[in-house]
């Protein structure tokens, strides 16, 4: 991992300093790298951030599972007005060395899910909360009470159902 590869919330953990027993481990974001994240997501702002995991050995690597949580201002895609919303998202990724991985996928491709790679002996905490936050953001969030019920009445004239219509409501 370089300077260039590392988002703007990294937290680094050496695997070999993980006990046998495991280790609990809490990624905080900052003011600062909230809002750098928030500018990578296209947010309004992200209030807060927060990974809280357990570190685990296995015979393959690393196990890592655990919780992300944040308060995030997203915008409403109805109404176009920013709203505050909170992502939460359960972290379960196994990491292991390139020369651990196996070559090839089982037959079912569906059920395999490939390790993250364990770089210079080491696992980035900060890029998986990132990660995770952003596979729990709402591709297209709406405003908690908002709905999407717009009826044009010119249009329902023209409609070739329009007729259809009528004759359901008996006119």
């Amino acid at each position: 991992m370089t300077p260039e590869t590392v988002g703007p919330l990294s937290r680094l953990v050496d695997v070999m300093r993980v006990p046998p027993r495991g280790q609990d481990m809490r990624v905080e974001a900052t003011a600062e790298e909230c809002a750098a994240l928030a500018r990578d997501f296209g947010l309004p702002a992200i209030q807060s951030l927060s990974g809280d995991y357990h570190l685990k050995t296995s015979a393959k690597g690393i196990n890592v599972t655990g919780v992300i949580k944040a308060s995030i201002t997203q915008i409403c895609v109805t109404t176009l007005e920013p709203f505050d919303s909170a992502v939460e998202e359960e972290v379960e990724v196994d990491f292991a060395e390139s020369s651990g991985m196996p070559a090839e996928p089982p037959t079912d491709i569906n059920e395999y899910e490939p390790p993250d790679e364990i770089v210079n002996g080491q696992i980035d905490l900060g890029a998986l909360t990132a990660e995770f936050l952003a596979l729990g953001l709402d591709p297209y969030p709406r405003k908690p009470g908002v709905d999407f019920d717009y009826r044009d009445p010119s249009d329902e004239k023209d409609s070739p159902f329009a007729a259809l219509n009528k004759l359901k409501e008996g006119k």
